[in-house]
């Protein structure tokens, strides 16, 4: 192999662990040349997909299948801590290699931290949509076993369809079992909060930024990959209700959502956006030393998400604009802080703002023979999803060509 396309290699190497990992179409490309580009190859051709690399040059021609999948950012701040040494010309190809080697190696977050931060996760959520003490116990019990059952036969033995499928039907059944034990009072709450975990945050996330950054096609690869997710979701929910009425021969009616006066207050609800981001931070792979900041990026868009709902006459699509805004500016401030992709502080941010109560309402109202109402929440639901998009849109084409980041840097 001549040196060229070892370099080559090694570019290639960098971008396959990014994008397997949950990093945006725009960084794998970007790494990959600033890799190639350092070391003097100036001939090389990289083609990234939402599920695949081509890259081809000087005689060096590979490709590689990357299936969509979770995220382990960990690896794709890694990856980008590698290529701003490798810009600032302190590694040789020999190191580069050996640090990604490294990198690829590196091991998940263990596995008892991954299900206690599901059922975390799932108890906060379970908060912030209205529900009480009980009914956030129910949904941490919820979210402890349905991580189990992803991790230990989801993920290894069903494809992802099933598995989503299957989550959903799970988790809802315990929530189910719960309610009629006598454990919480809000079984819609419940519910809401412990199919969490399962949302497709990276795929969502990554595929607006596709369209921001005019990769259509990968956008809308990622954007499809989100709502197949939402619908696998949505039909283990409508799954669980069918059974259990077949199981006790009626059919459970549930009353609107209402917040309980428990957890009403901002500091309730505000510690739950903290626990709850930072949690699904653990989930996502987000390095150690980064929770914080990502616990904070979600309870402050929160917090914007409340004052407007409880104060201003703002519409429900406005407020989720606004949210969503504040969310990606101060993801954006963080990464440029921080020094490290926006993608570790956004993902796991804009969860608290995700419409996870419209999935489940589309999915009750239909399985309850409310069609109007069905068609009335999903529409609800498809507009939130549209005013988080313009939301991280708008952001990020203000910031287009790292505006921010200069205008930073002429104030210090």
């Amino acid at each position: 192999m001549t040196d060229n396309q070892k370099i080559l290699d090694l570019a290639y190497e960098a971008g396959a662990i990014l994008l397997e990992n949950g990093a945006e179409i725009s960084r794998v490309e970007g790494t990959m040349r600033r890799i190639a580009g350092h070391f003097g190859v100036e001939d090389e051709s990289f083609f990234v997909l939402s599920n695949g690399i081509i890259a081809a040059g000087d005689g060096y021609a590979r490709s590689k299948f990357i299936p969509i999948r979770g995220a382990s950012l960990d690896k794709v701040v890694a990856v980008n801590q590698l290529s701003r040494e490798v810009e600032a010309g302190q590694c040789t190809l020999e190191q580069i290699e050996e640090r990604l080697q490294q990198i690829r190696a590196m091991k998940p977050k263990r596995a008892w931290e991954q299900i206690l931060a599901s059922g975390v996760g799932s108890a906060a959520f379970c908060i912030l949509f209205g529900g009480g003490f009980a009914d956030c116990l129910a949904s941490f019990i919820a979210g402890l076993l349905l991580w189990v059952f992803v991790l230990f036969i989801g993920s290894k033995h069903l494809s992802r369809i099933v598995s989503t499928v299957t989550g959903g039907l799970l988790s809802s059944m315990i929530c189910f079992g719960l309610y009629r034990m006598g454990l919480g009072s809000h079984l819609s709450n419940m519910i809401i909060g412990a199919i969490i975990p399962l949302i497709p945050s990276v795929a969502f996330t990554n595929g607006i930024r596709d369209m921001a950054n005019e990769d259509y096609l990968a956008g809308t690869t990622r954007l499809l990959d989100a709502m197949l997710s939402f619908f696998c979701i949505s039909l283990g929910v409508a799954l669980a209700f069918m059974l259990d009425e077949n199981l006790f021969g009626s059919f459970l009616k549930l009353d609107p959502l209402i917040a309980d006066p428990q957890t009403y207050s901002f500091l309730v609800q505000l510690i739950a956006a903290f626990l709850g981001t930072m949690a699904f931070a653990v989930l996502f792979g987000v390095p150690r030393n980064f929770y914080f900041d990502a616990g904070f990026c979600g309870m402050m868009g929160w917090l914007l998400y409340l004052i407007l709902t409880r104060y201003s006459a703002f519409s429900a699509v406005e407020v989720m604009f606004c949210a969503t805004a504040l969310v990606t500016l101060i993801a954006l401030l963080q990464s440029i802080g921080r020094k490290c992709p926006i993608t570790v502080f956004l993902i796991s941010g804009i969860f608290p703002l995700v419409p996870g109560a419209g999935i489940f309402w589309t999915s009750y109202n239909i399985v309850s023979n409310q069609l109007p109402e069905a068609l009335n929440t999903g529409f609800a639901a498809l507009k939130a999803t549209v005013a988080i998009a313009f939301g991280i849109l708008v952001v990020m084409e203000l910031n287009g060509k790292g505006r921010i980041w200069k205008w930073l840097k002429k104030k210090k």
